[in-house]
């Protein structure tokens, strides 16, 4: 009896032992590739802030030796295009995702929310642009962009702009409006709420996490595009990828990480400003699986 009662204290101990070990291991795994991929995401920004601010950094030195804001002063002089390139991207990035989040609100709805013949032809067709070459999208539209003078125009880079950002848009919605329920827009409307009414202070704020998450990926595509903005812009319409491509030959190190840093800048604060929306209970991407 005693034998049988220790052997069993053993067993336990043995069990709650594998147990902690098994936490702990993951833990150290969990902490071991989050260390990984913070390493991975903040070295290229360490070094393009090292070559900003330097005027002079080669090998074999740690860091830099001589210390400059020249390249800053450059590239926010009187004669640079980077204010320009600035201003071009926001606006072009800005109205781009208040056009896909309004043609993708009643599309991702529709996709989320109803069953109907044909939807998952109708849901192909919305993809097909992403898996088109942007060079040959970019080459289409450049020719009958021009017919209808709109080559070379911002507008004709912001309508460009759509044709990736689009279906992204409409992605997240309907995953959004999955798992989204339409009781409260019936007991606003038997209350006598109209339709713009039950827009605003129903629909809106229940799907507000989703609606973040698919602005950021509007804004993000558009902030980033190059192939379409060279094409359709034929030269006339100067954002900061277009610049930043066309210093690289240059040569100039701290120009070009100067302007890296202006490039991803925006898009870093934007992330971190919404990454609450990307994780946890109200996360906006947890709808996917009913798709």
């Amino acid at each position: 009896m005693g034998r049988d009662v220790g052997r069993g204290c053993l067993e336990r101990w043995r069990a709650r032992r594998t147990v902690r070990r098994g936490r702990t291991l993951r833990a150290v795994a969990r902490a071991a590739g989050l260390s990984v991929m913070g390493l991975a995401l903040v070295l290229p920004f360490v070094a393009f802030a090292l070559n900003a601010f330097s005027r002079q950094w080669f090998y074999p030195q740690l860091v830099p030796d001589t210390w400059s804001l020249e390249a800053w002063a450059r590239i926010f002089s009187a004669r640079s295009r980077v204010p320009e390139a600035l201003f071009n991207s926001a606006v072009i990035a800005l109205t781009v995702t208040l056009a896909s989040v309004v043609i993708g609100l009643p599309a991702g709805r529709a996709l989320g929310m109803h069953r109907f013949p044909g939807k998952r032809v109708l849901e192909f067709l919305i993809f097909v642009p992403t898996m088109v070459p942007p060079l040959a999208v970019g080459m289409g539209l450049s020719v009958n962009f021009l017919r209808l003078g709109l080559g070379g125009t911002l507008l004709g880079v912001a309508l460009a702009h759509l044709v990736p950002v689009t279906p992204y848009v409409v992605l997240t919605l309907s995953g959004v409006f999955a798992n989204y329920s339409p009781a409260h827009e019936e007991q606003a409307r038997t209350l006598g709420a109209g339709p713009l009414a039950v827009l605003w202070y129903i629909t809106l704020p229940a799907i507000f996490p989703g609606l973040v998450v698919a602005s950021l990926f509007a804004f993000l595509i558009s902030w980033s595009q190059y192939v379409l903005t060279f094409l359709v812009g034929r030269g006339q319409v100067i954002a900061l990828p277009v610049l930043l491509f066309s210093s690289i030959p240059g040569g100039d190190n701290a120009n070009i990480a100067a302007q890296s840093l202006l490039f991803i800048g925006p898009a870093v604060l934007i992330l971190l400003l919404t990454s609450r929306y990307l994780s946890g209970e109200r996360a906006a991407v947890q709808g996917f699986g009913r798709l």
